[in-house]
Formats: C-alpha cells, sequence, structure tokens
C-alpha cells in the first residue's frame, strides 16, 4: 500500500511571513514623502522612528494599503453602477490594535501622513477608542476605575454606531474627545469626521469582541467593532520589551505631562526613579500586562497584518494575512 501523503494540517498558518529585508523591497518605486522634521511630529514620547524604519517599513505597508483601497473604490463603484445607488462614498477604514505602549499611535500617525499623500485618496482622519472609553464618574460608579482598557470600560454600542454612521456614508459623525492630561472624557468637546476617503481607527480594544448586543441569547444579532474594518494591523512585540517601553516613557512623563499640576497623574511627578521603576511595574503588570494577556493579544490573529517590533522599537518582521 503506497504511503499516505505527509499532512500539512498541522503547520498550516494564514499568513505569509515577511523578513524586514525582504518586506522593504515591496515598497517598488514608492517616494518618500516625510522628511526628519515629519518624524519628530509624529512619533511618541519614547517610541523613536527612523527614515529607514518609514522606508523599509511603513512606506511599502502605504503602497499595499493604497492598492487594497483602491480595488475596493472600483468595486464600491461598480456595486452603485449595478444597484444605480447614488449615496456619497463610504470610507475605507483601517483598524489599528496592539499593547499599551508598544507604539500605535505612531504607527497610526505615520500611516496617516503617507497614504494621505497618495493622489486617490488625499483625506485621510484618524481616531482613537479612548474616546468611547466611559467617564471616569462611571468607571468609578461601577467599581472599574482600575480596569480602564478593559473591554467592559468601553461604551461598545456608541463605537459600533459611530462606526455605522460612517460606512453609511453620513456628510458627519462626531465622535467624544478623550484627554489624557485629564485622564477623562472632554465633556464639551467633539472631534468631527467628515466623509474621509479612509478613516484609521486605533486603541488596544479595536479586534477585541466588543459587541452591541446585550444580556445572552443574542448571539445572531451581534455585530462587533471588527466588522467595520476593510483592513487592521496588530502591532506586536515580546512582553517583556513592552514592560520595558512603559516603565521608561512613566519616567519620561515625570517632567512633561505628570509635571502639569492639571494632570490627573501629577501626584507622580516628584517620584525618584527607583520609585517611578516600582510604581510603574506595578501598575503594568497589575493592569496593562492581564489586559494584554486575557484581552489584547488573543486577537492578534484576527488582524491582516502582523507588524512585529524587536527591543529597539525597530520592525524586525511582517506577516500579512493570505487572501
Amino acid at each position: 500500500m503506497a504511503e499516505a501523503p505527509h499532512s500539512t494540517i498541522g503547520t498550516f498558518t494564514p499568513y505569509k511571513a515577511f523578513t524586514r529585508e525582504e518586506w522593504a523591497k515591496l515598497r517598488d518605486v514608492t517616494p518618500l514623502t516625510l522628511d526628519e522634521h515629519d518624524l519628530k511630529e509624529l512619533q511618541g514620547l519614547h517610541d523613536k522612528i527612523s527614515l529607514a524604519e518609514v522606508q523599509d517599513i511603513y512606506l511599502p505597508l502605504s503602497r499595499l494599503l493604497n492598492l487594497y483601497v483602491e480595488a475596493t473604490q472600483r468595486l464600491y463603484r461598480a456595486t452603485q453602477i449595478f444597484l444605480n445607488d447614488h449615496t456619497a462614498k463610504v470610507p475605507y477604514i483601517i483598524g489599528i490594535a496592539g499593547s499599551v505602549a508598544v507604539g500605535k499611535s505612531t504607527t497610526a500617525r505615520v500611516l496617516q501622513a503617507l497614504l494621505s499623500h497618495w493622489p486617490s485618496h488625499p483625506k485621510v482622519d484618524l481616531v482613537t477608542t479612548d474616546g468611547f472609553l466611559y467617564p471616569n464618574r462611571i468607571l468609578e460608579e461601577r467599581g472599574l476605575m482600575k480596569r480602564k482598557g478593559f473591554p467592559e470600560s468601553y461604551n461598545a454600542r456608541k463605537l459600533i454606531r459611530f462606526l455605522a454612521d460612517i460606512k453609511s456614508g453620513l456628510p458627519e459623525v462626531s465622535c467624544p474627545i478623550y484627554s489624557h492630561l485629564a485622564y477623562d472624557i472632554l465633556p464639551d468637546e467633539q472631534q468631527v469626521i467628515r466623509q474621509p476617503d479612509i478613516l484609521i481607527v486605533e486603541g488596544i480594544n479595536v479586534l477585541q469582541g466588543h459587541s452591541s448586543a446585550s444580556g445572552k441569547g443574542k448571539a445572531a444579532s451581534e455585530v462587533y467593532v471588527s466588522d467595520f474594518f476593510d483592513f487592521s494591523i496588530y502591532v506586536d512585540a515580546k512582553e517583556s520589551e513592552i514592560e520595558e517601553w512603559y516603565v521608561e516613557r512613566f519616567k519620561m512623563l515625570r517632567t512633561t505631562a505628570f509635571a502639569n499640576p492639571n494632570s490627573y497623574f501629577h501626584r507622580y511627578s516628584g517620584l525618584s526613579d527607583e520609585d517611578a521603576v516600582e510604581t510603574a511595574t506595578g501598575i503594568w503588570r497589575e493592569i496593562n500586562l492581564r489586559n494584554l494577556k486575557e484581552n489584547i493579544q488573543p486577537t492578534r490573529t484576527r488582524a491582516h497584518l502582523i507588524l512585529t517590533k524587536g527591543a529597539d522599537h525597530a520592525a524586525v518582521g511582517v506577516k500579512l494575512r493570505k487572501l
């Protein structure tokens, strides 16, 4: 009897993996439209980024996204013609997820800047899911202040309604604004989104199972935040490295944001280096690491693309979901 062919089921992966060098070659002739001054404006407090990183990682990514956006726009126009539908354009939505302190915000801002230079989609807006956290007074009432950032601390219905309105092509859609200085929602301020070509939605929670349904027995009618994404990115790194970045950022904040008397964390501004490390490590392990392990990390394989960083914040590899 002939021997059965070797099974590949155990080794199957839905992703195609690229080394940094392999990914960089996919830039093709995409022009670099940012300079050092632009990068200083875009990078986070502790998440340094170089022009080499933009060239090797973000230019190929912006090229891929440009191709995807154009293909989606063509498909949408074809559907409109078929249905004789004359509704306004529908924005292409990109979700960016990952741990606290992993550099999601910098990734989002760099992509926003690069994508806005492509001629077919000059209007690129960016929102963060921080604005959909419940106000502190509600979190305090529910005993959730120490679980800020966990799924239950977000107004999932409001976030899903926002994304549904965006995808419906409404002329204007508003969302709340979160202040990291006040550590709370700003009650009298709103960010207004007016039909962008692309909307980037950044937050630790965006690939989690936030649902519009409530109570048991609602599975058939559940709508998830990620259902509205055309493309999603997970920014990844080793837990030990993210912890180090978090602690270093906390130390730097003592002399920047925490030094402001209006800062919610002003009480930490006078900590010594030793006390700052101890405090930051405690916060990381009690709150952020738990959230990463329980809620964020398990969603990594839902992403269309996984961007893996090394100890120096530079990307070491990319995984792209196979079509």
